[in-house]
């Protein structure tokens, strides 16, 4: 383990924004991880753990604790028949490696989230997904070090309450877990039809037809290029805003008013394309206290000129404010702040 300090956390996210980290311990072992635990509890520091800092933002007077920076690599195909191979990948591999790797093997089940920012630890927190899969379709187990008892344990999937964004570790288990590692479930077969619209429209318009899982991850690696900002490029979260969750009264009620909207049912929840929200309030392309709102992809807010969290604070409250404003709908953030 080594530790760091002093460290700009702009210099640990993606979207470049926050003051200094007082401490940020760079963890590659399990040992190192309950190591980076003894050292904060005996320097009485509170914990932010972070991969690729692409779903957490810094506040500008930084963060008076320590950061465990998760450099745990590993991929590793632990047992196979003739339908499934089951994987365990470390959490600080980054979750488009872990794609590749599962393509690679001709084996679906990630396939979609090809391309999606952050690190596998980061995909079983907010249950990451895209084109209609999460991470929660294939996992069986995540192995996790449980801070108060000092323990590795491994929680089935069935503990881990996921749904969309959402699971133990940013409700109810905050702070309680390091995920170490998942193990998940792919399959021997191609994905099949129906799609997700928008994919299911690039795969329509470009003529294919042999659904394979590297079809698909070139469709969607296709798909997002053109679409989302690299945030190695311009500084970005990945998409900013969550979609809305309604109920089927909600859902009815805003359809009735608006027919046009896309809402979608998936696993019993109906959901409304925030980014058609922003569309629809010209939203497109305009600059917030130098936050720019992605005229292509909406829900990708950028950094392109904002100096400090104050910024992306008064852009965020603004854009969130036009949208109730016009549709009586109050849209949420999707990153996490470091405080």
């Amino acid at each position: 383990m080594k530790i760091l300090s002093e460290v700009p956390i702009s210099t640990l996210t993606t979207m470049r924004l926050g003051g200094p980290a007082a401490r940020v311990a760079i963890v590659s072992t399990p040992d190192d991880v309950a190591e980076a635990y003894q050292y904060a509890h005996d320097n009485n520091l509170p914990v932010t753990v972070i991969g690729e800092g692409s779903n957490l933002i810094g506040r500008d007077d930084g963060y008076q604790g320590l950061i465990i920076q998760n450099q745990i690599r590993g991929i590793e195909t632990i047992d196979e028949s003739d339908f499934d191979a089951t994987i365990i990948a470390n959490s600080g591999e980054v979750l488009d490696d872990l794609v590749a790797y599962s393509v690679e093997k001709n084996l679906h089940g990630i396939e979609m989230l090809t391309a999606i920012p952050g690190t596998v630890g980061a995909a079983p927190v907010q249950n990451s997904g895209a084109y209609g899969a999460e991470i929660g379709d294939t996992l069986i187990a995540v192995d996790v070090y449980e801070i108060p008892t000092g323990q590795f344990k491994s929680l089935p999937k069935s503990e881990l309450e996921l749904s969309y964004r959402h699971s133990i570790f940013n409700s109810t288990a905050v702070g309680k877990y390091f995920i170490i590692a998942i193990k998940i479930r792919l399959y021997k077969q191609n994905p099949a039809p129906p799609f997700y619209k928008s994919l299911q429209d690039y795969l329509d318009q470009q003529g294919i037809t042999n659904y394979t899982p590297a079809s698909i991850r070139e469709a969607v690696a296709t798909i997002r290029a053109d679409k989302l900002p690299d945030p190695k490029a311009i500084a970005s979260s990945g998409s900013f805003f969550k979609n809305v969750v309604l109920t089927k009264e909600q859902a009815d009620q805003f359809i009735a008013e608006h027919p046009e909207a896309p809402i979608f049912e998936q696993k019993g929840q109906f959901k409304l394309a925030t980014a058609w929200l922003l569309d629809q309030a010209n939203l497109k392309g305009q600059t917030f206290h130098g936050m720019t709102v992605n005229d292509k992809a909406p829900l990708v807010l950028m950094n392109t000129s904002a100096k400090s969290f104050h910024d992306l604070e008064a852009a965020r409250d603004q854009i969130i404010g036009i949208i109730r404003d016009k549709f009586g709908i109050t849209i949420e953030a999707e990153p996490q702040i470091i405080e």
